[in-house]
Formats: structure tokens, sequence, C-alpha cells
């Protein structure tokens, strides 16, 4: 008999999921139906921003995999426009709208795979739900702020409000002043990018300045004001600024409306909780992607980190579990990296903060370096921070702040943060040299040399 498998998502984790199970079994043996509500599928989110900015040419190249890939090549039955609005676990079938046909249905499984992704934060705030306020999540939202930006004289819009200054609310600063906006940056935090230290923060945001942002730091947003239906302003404690169109830049959560209905447990990030091999405590229920809740190897608790990266692998191994192989999903150690204006901006492990919260003892080096021997043409400066257990040295955290060439290197350090390594073991490591690619002393290995020290002057000392 046939087997029939359900995934909710039509993105990264989900069909990953869907394609790793039919890699192992043929449509004889698995039936596998892929929902997605919106009308695009298999598309990469984070290029969004570039889309926007222009530098991608159209929606269309953000589409890894069409639709007719996966139904004709792939025997994915993929239906887009197609809500899962109600998992019921005991009738084992979810409860489908069909949007573009208008009809609803039930579609049975026996396996069924929750990839539904992560929500906009959007502020429960007077004219948030105006004409012109976008968020910025799925494809079908950076077709519609293109449109708007494409809108023709003399209706164009000429002023813009970014709200967030995480990744994604600097990539859209940095997109719309491309576009030819005046563009204004707004976060309740005293930094940019809550993510670095502030010391490193702070350089994104001089960064942000010299392209011509207006910056406001430690300001919250409390309204938007609106006229025929349309944002014309938003509203700060401190200041009105004028927007003919507003980004979201709010980050995310994890989209877990319909899981928790069901009764599948949710964990304390309010992600969807599972195993490592993507299973949840509901036989046959697996869940992937920017719903679930994962584990974080350095604090040793749970977290929900949004990550396309993170949501592949996690589809991966749903995928080749349910075609009857074997693999796991074993954490992250937070590892991310974004382009603002000129400079890269890089981290793995924790911050200072986070560190101090996991309950380490810290000491932090940061390091003035060069991407390139500082004689060769193109060698541009960069900034490296590490942050290491004060008594064992070991490292647990690292940042990456500088101009072409510099971020790539957090990779190097996540796989130490990753390895649990010691800033003393790096200074060892066996890295790439020629006068085009790095100094003599990779930043890398002096920023380890630096932190090494430290630890030794300070280690174990009350």
């Amino acid at each position: 008999m046939t087997e029939r498998l359900v995934v909710i998502g039509g993105d990264a984790a989900g069909l990953s999921a869907a394609s790793q199970a039919r890699a192992r079994r043929g449509p004889r043996d698995l039936r596998i139906v892929a929902f997605e509500k919106g009308r695009h599928a298999s598309y990469s989110a984070c290029g969004i921003p570039y889309l926007v900015g222009g530098e991608v040419s159209g929606p269309q190249d953000l589409i890894a995999r069409r639709p007719e890939v996966f139904r004709d090549d792939l025997a994915i039955d993929l239906r887009l426009r197609s809500e899962v609005t109600e998992i019921d676990l005991d009738r084992r079938a979810v409860a489908v709208h069909d949007h573009q046909a208008g009809r609803r249905y039930w579609e049975p499984f026996d396996q069924l795979v929750i990839a539904t992704g992560g929500l906009p934060h959007r502020p429960d705030l007077p004219g948030a739900r105006a004409g012109g306020v976008y968020g910025v999540q799925t494809l079908d939202d950076g077709i519609a702020l293109l449109r708007a930006l494409e809108t023709p004289e003399p209706g164009r819009p000429r002023s813009a409000v970014v709200v967030g200054a995480g990744y994604i609310g600097l990539e859209m600063a940095e997109a719309l002043v491309r576009r030819g906006l005046e563009v204004s940056l707004i976060d309740a935090g005293e930094q940019p990018m809550g993510t670095l230290d502030p010391d490193m923060g702070a350089l994104v945001a001089d960064a942000l300045r010299g392209l011509g942002v207006k910056v406001f730091l430690g300001e919250r947003v409390e309204g938007f004001s609106e006229s025929g239906g349309r944002v014309v302003a938003v509203h700060t404690g401190s200041r009105r600024v004028r927007a003919d169109l507003v980004a979201l830049g709010l980050g995310t959560h994890p989209d877990t409306a319909l899981a928790e209905a069901a009764g599948v447990p949710i964990g304390g990030t309010r992600g969807i909780r599972t195993d490592r091999r993507m299973r949840t405590a509901t036989e046959g229920v697996w869940a992937a992607g920017d719903c679930v809740e994962t584990f974080h190897l350095v604090s040793r608790r749970p977290v929900a980190i949004a990550l396309g990266t993170h949501a592949n692998k996690q589809g991966r191994a749903a995928g080749i579990n349910i075609g009857g192989g074997y693999a796991s999903f074993p954490g992250v150690v937070g590892t991310a990296v974004s382009k603002i204006c000129e400079y890269e901006v890089a981290r793995t492990g924790l911050t200072t903060a986070e560190a101090a919260e996991a309950g380490f003892e810290t000491v932090e080096e940061v390091v003035e370096s060069t991407t390139r021997a500082g004689y060769y043409p193109g060698a541009r400066e960069m900034r490296t921070k590490l942050i290491a257990d004060r008594r064992t040295g070991r490292l647990l955290g690292a940042q990456i702040v500088g101009r072409e060439g510099a971020a790539k290197r957090i990779d190097v350090l996540a796989v130490a943060v990753w390895h649990a390594m010691t800033v003393e073991e790096m200074t060892g490591l066996d890295l790439s040299y020629a006068p085009p690619f790095a100094p003599v002393w990779d930043p890398v290995l002096i920023a380890a040399r630096k932190t090494a020290e430290r630890v030794e002057r300070l280690g174990g000392r009350d």
C-alpha cells in the first residue's frame, strides 16, 4: 500500500524534506503532496533585499526550482496558493483552503512534515496596517515592495523608513538607498545588529551614516500616520519621520499556530520541539525550518534562529529519515554573515552578553588588521573580536566587521567554536597565506594569539 506524506510549506525546509524522501522512495511506495500558501515556492528569501536594491534582475532569479520540476521530475505534487488551516492528528488529515479554486478539502497523511517557517514581527501600533507598510518575509512581499518602488511619477515613493536594525532591516536600508530614496532607520537598541557586541555594532552604524542613512537609535516606534489609507510618517517618542513607504525589519518568530492547535509540543522559544532527527513527540509528525527550536552547542540551551542554512539541513535530515535512512541535525553555533554598505559583517557563537547569560566568565580581544598583505593593492581594514572562556581559553564566540574579503573568515572561527577549540590551540592552525589573500599572520591567528595571551594573564584569577 502506498504511504502518504504531506508537507506543509513549500520553501527550504519543506521541499528539502520532500526531495530527500523522494530520492529514497519511489512514487509507488510514497505519495508526496506539498502545500504552499503563497504564489511561489523554493526561493531564496535572503535574496529579497538584493531584488529590491536592483542587484538581482528579477524575482525569477531567486527561484531555485520551478514548480513543474517538482511535479514532473520528482513526482512531488506541489500545490501553490493552498493553505493548510488545520491539522487533525486523530483523523490523520489536514484541512486545505485552495485559494485559487476557492474550495476547501481534507488531505489524508501517514507522515507529516510541518515546515511553516517564521512570521515577521508586525507591531500592534496605530497605522501599522496602512498601505505602504511592508513586511519583508516572502517573495510575494518583495515583489509588492518592488512594484511600489517602480510606481510611475508623480506617485513614486521618495522617502522610506526602515523599522528595525537587524540583518534584514540593514540590508533593506541599503537597498532603498540604491533605489534613490531618502532613507531613515529607527531601532529601539543603542546600536544596530543586536547579534553583535555594541562596539562592533557601532562600526555598522557609522557605515550606514556614511551611506546617507539617517540613523535614529534608542528610539521606539509608537505609531504610523496615514492619509487616504497610506502611510505618510513614522512616530517615535522623540520625532516624526516622513515616509512614503515603510519596511519592517523587526525579525521573525516561529509560525507554530497550526502545530500548537493540533497538540504538537512547543518549546520555550515558541518553536516546535523536535529530537535530533527532526521528529516531534507525535508519531509520524516531523518539523523543520524556522518554525522549530534547535539546540545551541555553546550555550547548551534551546534557541530559535531563522536561517536558510539551518532550514535546508533540517529538512534534509527529516527527508532522509522519512525515506528510511538515518540523519540528524545536532544543533547550531549561531553563525551568520551579511553585507551592509561597503562593510561585511559576520558572527558566530555567543556575544559577550550571551556568554555571561550562559554562565561564562569571559575575556575579549579586538584586533585591527587587513584583508590582504598591507603592501598588496586592495588591502582593506577589518576588525576581529574573539570571546573566550576566562578559565579554559575555549573560544565562545567571534565577530568580524570589515571591508571586502573580511567576512568569510568567520567560517574558520565557526569551525573552532563547533569543535570547542581553545584560543591557544587556534594559534597553531595551518591557514593559507599569499599576499593577495591575507597578511602573513592572518587576522584570525593574530586575534587567537592576542586572546590566548590575555587568557594566560587573567585566567583563573579572581
